[in-house]
């Protein structure tokens, strides 16, 4: 249990005095030994530990894991460890940039290891690759309002890791000086929280693909009767925190994951409450924060072309019959009056459907609006913040591109005529239940994505210049042009993604501002109320 996370590296490649690659390192927590990688041309660091948990309290803070004493044998392939891999072209002459991925899962569930997927697409590019795991579910996101617990330990475990990061990649032949952190949905949630609350200055790019913060269903309020509720599954019924809290550290970690999700609870980041001698992360609701720090860094952020249609595979019944979907989704965000809430629904319902009613046989208008209010406006509002932080260059994608490798439709078992939420991740990295052969069409835009990817990482430059892989220059936002990459069957700069949707929610966020929840006034410019002009 003390150590219920590890960063561990996967390294590519390493140095010896005469610049060539050695399979011991000399880091700043010590010797580290590895091994060579079978599917390609780089060395591999496993089970790295880069932090430590209370073995009485596995849900409170972590702290930088203690040097090693003698060499760390980095063969450990748990899957519950980070990675790193290092192309053989890294030496102490020769430093590559950096790529950190935070992974997705809505913050329960998710992890990496070598038997899910590989990085071997990447591994072409020259670039370093790390992949820190994190804590998950009640033990990364438990929010009690008390110090021992105060929340987010999950986000704190990923700073934890950019600071190993920080301090022992130039050992590896990493460039700490060129970090990227990019990741998809919650990781890309995560990489917006940390633009907002990271003081330090742990990274200098980023990709966020399909998430960002800016949506107060990010936010989860303190549940105090969590452990209880967990502890009591489990076989302990108690009305005591503390010892709930002491139960739950003796019960086997799968158990208590499972116990939550058979609860069907949400464990999300939260605003903390502060504490003497707790270090924060959450301090406010992102609508409260001015700007996030991002002046002088270059971000690119892009999404699907149709984000949320699994939930409409999986459960057609329950999106189309047994729920309202516009009011639902309106409360998760706004704190309406009911009369209030009756107007705003059906100007929604009336802008998706117009006089239609809702039918199985036309459920695209559904889909639109719940990849609107979920994901494409809050990545819209993300790169307007982003214009507002004074961002070096934000750089804009949607992926459309359909083939053998649709990474939602392969592992959930169903086809639709376009992407879907994380569909791309198929072309980034190798994941076991992909086909084995790979189409020359996928492979184009394995090599398209994984290229772009990189040369942003290297230079913050998507396309630096112009090839026959990559024909197209990617022109980026600016406040006069509002402009993305399509990245489908070919490349293409197109103008204003979904611009007639985008102003609808423009016009309706600036209506209902200080109806959205976690709103304060305060440090707040004067909000335009259209509804009655003043």
């Amino acid at each position: 249990m003390r150590d219920l996370f590890i960063l561990c590296s996967l390294i590519l490649s390493l140095q010896n005095v005469c610049g060539s690659v050695s399979p011991i390192v000399e880091s700043g927590v010590g010797q580290i030994r590895g091994h060579s990688a079978p599917d390609g041309n780089y060395s591999m660091f496993l089970g790295i530990p880069y932090a430590t948990l209370d073995v009485n309290n596995p849900f409170g803070h972590s702290k930088p894991y203690p040097k090693f004493e003698g060499i760390f044998n980095a063969y450990n392939d748990s899957t519950i460890c980070p990675h790193v891999y290092v192309p053989k072209t890294a030496s102490g002459r020769n430093k590559l940039p950096v790529m950190v991925w935070l992974h997705e899962g809505g913050f329960f569930r998710g992890y990496i290891g070598r038997n899910t997927m590989k990085a071997k697409y990447l591994m072409r590019q020259d670039i370093i690759l790390v992949m820190p795991n994190y804590r998950l579910g009640p033990y990364g996101f438990m929010c009690l309002d008390i110090p021992e617990v105060p929340g987010n330990q999950g986000l704190k475990d990923q700073v934890i890791a950019l600071k190993w990061i920080k301090d022992n990649i130039e050992s590896f032949g990493g460039d700490a000086n060129r970090v990227t952190l990019f990741g998809s949905s919650a990781g890309a949630i995560s990489i917006d929280f940390h633009f907002m609350f990271t003081d330090e200055q742990l990274f200098h790019r980023a990709i966020l693909q399909s998430g960002s913060s800016v949506s107060s269903t990010v936010i989860s309020l303190p549940d105090k009767k969590a452990p209880l509720k967990l502890a009591e599954t489990l076989g302990m019924s108690t009305d005591s925190l503390t010892e709930a809290l002491s139960f739950l550290a003796t019960v086997d970690t799968k158990a208590v994951i499972i116990a939550g999700l058979r609860l069907d609870m949400l464990f999300k980041p939260c605003i903390e409450k502060r504490f003497d001698g707790v270090e924060p992360f959450i301090t406010e609701s992102w609508i409260n924060v001015k700007k996030p720090k991002v002046k002088g860094k270059e971000v690119m952020l892009g999404f699907v072309e149709y984000e949320k249609v699994y939930e409409f595979v999986v459960e057609p019944d329950k999106y189309i019959n047994s729920i309202d979907i516009f009011r639902t989704n309106l409360l998760s965000t706004f704190d309406f009056s009911d009369q209030n809430l009756t107007k705003m629904r059906n100007l929604v319902k009336q802008f998706y459907l117009g006089d239609k009613q809702i039918s199985e046989d036309d459920i695209m208008p559904l889909i639109e609006f719940l990849s609107d209010f979920t994901y494409v406006y809050s990545m819209r509002r993300a790169l307007k913040q982003y214009q507002d932080g004074d961002a070096k260059q934000i750089y804009h994608y949607v992926f459309s591109y359909v083939g053998g490798r649709n990474y939602h439709q392969l592992r959930g078992n169903f086809t639709f005529e376009g992407a879907v939420h994380a569909d791309e991740l198929g072309y980034l990295f190798d994941y076991v239940f992909l086909p084995l052969n790979v189409t020359p069409e996928d492979q184009l835009t394995i090599n398209r994505i994984t290229t772009l990817w990189a040369n942003f990482a290297k230079n913050g430059n998507p396309t630096p210049e112009t090839t026959n892989l990559l024909p197209v220059k990617w022109i980026p936002v600016s406040k006069d042009y509002d402009c993305y990459l399509k990245i489908g069957y070919n490349l293409t700069m197109e103008d204003s993604i979904f611009h007639q949707r985008m102003a609808f929610w423009d016009l309706f966020y600036m209506l209902n501002e200080k109806s959205q929840k976690f709103y304060s006034d305060i440090n707040k410019s004067t909000i335009l109320n259209l509804t009655t002009g003043s």
